[in-house]
């Protein structure tokens, strides 16, 4: 009786650990030439590079299995908001970046050797509707120039992590390249949250470059209607220095964390800012209709008394943004984002 009784005791916590175990990720590439992650065979974020005029992830899952992007543009929810179509799942864009006066370099109204990434066509075909917008919109979709995914120099996973490293080239217009990019995408999953690194360096390869001070710039995330704090069912925004919803925004913080409810659950998203990024701590260009982006670029454009916050890069230089999001279940308390931070903090990135 106590060998049986020892035997079952053992068995329940094999069990139990067994249950505990972090999934195992796996990554496949898709014929159009994105990618899939899956952890323990359940989709948890996919990589779209040919749907627009930039790569971005959607969708991508928490923890729970629900999902954590909105689903707009790429599919039409009842319910959900309609708004902002450039705003796609996960993705980088910057409004106007380029080699310096890139603007008058195309002559005629074609500019060359710079662009927009942060909107997209679909953008200006809704805005050039509206008689008051139409001049100002077909500017802009002059300027739309694109982040083209060019290769994947590493693509593996092991355990419960995964990593791509991805080149991208930004483009003007005509498809000139007028700046590198080295993107690294690490993906972890454990038994409370789904964490995706975002590191980016930018490289001026091709001449000097201009990041301009614009608040439409930087790396965002655009959350599920329900959670966001304008639909009024319980969505919140707080920073590491304890600022909330509306007074977030144009801040600086080390983190951010957007959390409501999704499908009858608590869930959030919390996005890091690493120390060694750039003008860390950085600025969050986070709204309480669901935007939600991290933003070093913009000084002036958010706040007039600061100086204007344009970036110049030397042919040969480069900068670096290093970010990381968690997505969990409950609050930023309950998913004890402060300490998860902490530890981030001192990786190196």
């Amino acid at each position: 009786m106590n060998c049986r009784i020892i035997l079952q005791s053992a068995l329940a916590v094999f069990a139990s650990t067994a249950l505990a175990a972090d999934p195992t990720l796996t990554l496949e590439k898709t014929s159009d030439g994105g990618f899939e992650v899956k952890a323990d065979g359940k989709p948890f974020a996919s990589y779209v590079v040919n749907q627009a005029n930039k790569p971005y992830l959607w969708p991508v899952y928490g923890p729970t299995g629900k999902a954590m992007t909105r689903a707009y543009p790429m599919q039409q929810i009842e319910g959900e908001q309609h708004d902002h179509p450039h705003h796609r799942g996960m993705n980088y864009g910057h409004e106007s970046a380029g080699f310096p006066g890139w603007r008058e370099a195309g002559g005629e109204g074609k500019p060359a050797g710079g662009g927009e990434t942060w909107a997209e066509g679909k953008t200006f075909a809704e805005a050039a509707s509206k008689p008051n917008a139409s001049a100002a919109a077909l500017k802009r979709a002059s300027e739309l120039g694109r982040i083209a995914h060019m290769d994947y120099t590493e693509f593996g996973s092991n355990g419960n992590k995964a990593v791509v490293l991805e080149v991208c080239e930004h483009q003007d217009a005509g498809g000139k390249r007028f700046l590198l990019e080295e993107r690294r995408l690490g993906f972890h999953a454990t038994t409370s949250t789904r964490i995706i690194d975002f590191d980016q360096d930018f490289i001026a390869s091709d001449g000097d470059v201009r990041f301009d001070d614009r608040k439409d710039a930087g790396l965002s995330i655009r959350v599920p209607t329900s959670m966001a704090v304008d639909s009024k069912l319980g969505g919140r925004i707080i920073t590491s220095e304890g600022l909330t919803d509306k007074e977030a925004w144009a801040t600086a913080a080390k983190w951010c964390d957007y959390s409501g409810p999704v499908e009858g659950e608590t869930l959030g998203v919390a996005m890091f800012n690493h120390p060694s990024s750039l003008r860390y701590p950085t600025r969050w260009h986070v709204r309480t209709y669901g935007l939600f982006t991290a933003n070093p670029f913009a000084q002036k454009q958010f706040n007039k008394e600061l100086p204007d916050g344009g970036i110049d890069l030397k042919k040969g230089e480069r900068l670096k943004l290093r970010h990381r999001f968690v997505f969990h279940a409950g609050d930023e308390k309950a998913a004890k984002i402060q300490e998860a931070f902490e530890v981030y903090a001192k990786e190196a990135r």
